[in-house]
């Protein structure tokens, strides 16, 4: 880590409050330790989106992303066949690959882990071609991301909602939006058909707390479908995978694999929300892993 490239979102909630000249300052004041050479851009919407799709170019060794899970997703695909390392400074809502690696949320605190974080590899998913780093889903999961982004826009007289409560609203409309469907799917050669109302795939397992994962080099996907047994047990699987509780429920079924395939009956298109960026896809849905395919700064603690 010589020659180091900061993309940061300069609309994140937590830079908003900020000068760009003390982010910058505290950014490069953290990094610069040994004579690195450090470059900060503080960039927004299709600007930002650009430089991340450009940062596989360029002298630099190391690209650093301040921002959410998309684009860190974004920086994971324009990084892969590339020689350089991402670093990830956690700005987003979620953070789900920020937090698996345990970086802190702090700006300061974050650059100071950065620095002295080691290079490893670790393995990404491919949806239809395209990598993602953490997970994928379509039902009940896409259901959510979409309810989510719209209740983002919802106003209560001249105040914007919270995010606990865009959230709980949005957790209502999937489960209202949410129906059967009948998937047929792949692992590894392996058929089987499932009338679901929800299916998510997870790059390496969830085996750690809160949805997290413990190994990011295992060099397996993991399939979790949620069957339809009735809308009492939709009721109880949503509550069991909100709570973390889900690999007690028997309606919640889960596989490995390293080649994935989902096929939704009479559908040549499908919601699917990878990453926490929503998109409509191609049926079927075709899921590869990829091992040790992006270098990656992790603390050391981690």
């Amino acid at each position: 880590m010589q020659h180091v490239l900061v993309l940061l979102n300069a609309h994140a909630g937590t830079l908003l409050d900020r000068n760009a000249d003390e982010v910058r300052a505290i950014v490069e004041r953290g990094l610069a330790e040994g004579g690195r050479q450090v470059e900060v851009r503080l960039l927004e919407g299709e600007e930002l989106a650009r430089a991340i799709r450009g940062a596989g170019r360029g002298p630099h060794d190391t690209v650093v992303v301040g921002g959410g899970d998309g684009s860190v997703s974004l920086a994971a695909r324009s990084l892969t066949h590339s020689d350089k390392t991402l670093g990830i400074i956690p700005l987003g809502t979620i953070n789900l690959l920020a937090g698996d690696i345990g970086m802190p949320a702090d700006l300061a605190t974050a650059v100071a882990a950065l620095s002295k974080a080691d290079v490893r590899r670790i393995d990404l998913g491919t949806l239809n071609g395209r990598p993602f780093h953490t997970i994928s889903g379509t039902g009940f999961f896409s259901q959510m991301a979409r309810a989510r982004e719209a209740a983002r826009h919802i106003s209560i007289g001249s105040f914007k909602l919270g995010r606990f409560m865009a959230v709980g609203i949005a957790a209502f409309q999937a489960v209202r939006r949410a129906g059967r469907f009948t998937l047929d799917i792949d692992i590894d050669g392996r058929p089987m058909t499932v009338d679901a109302f929800a299916a998510l795939v997870s790059v390496n397992r969830f085996t750690g707390p809160g949805w997290r994962r413990a190994r990011l080099d295992e060099g397996r996907l993991e399939i979790h479908i949620a069957e339809d047994r009735g809308a009492l047990a939709k009721l109880r699987a949503g509550a069991d995978l909100m709570a973390d509780v889900w690999r007690d429920n028997p309606g919640i079924l889960s596989f490995e694999g390293q080649q994935i395939t989902v096929a939704r009956r009479r559908r040549s298109r499908t919601w699917v929300s990878t990453d926490g960026e929503l998109s409509r896809e191609r049926v079927p849905l075709r899921y590869r892993i990829r091992p040790a395919s992006l270098s990656l700064l992790i603390p050391p603690a981690q």
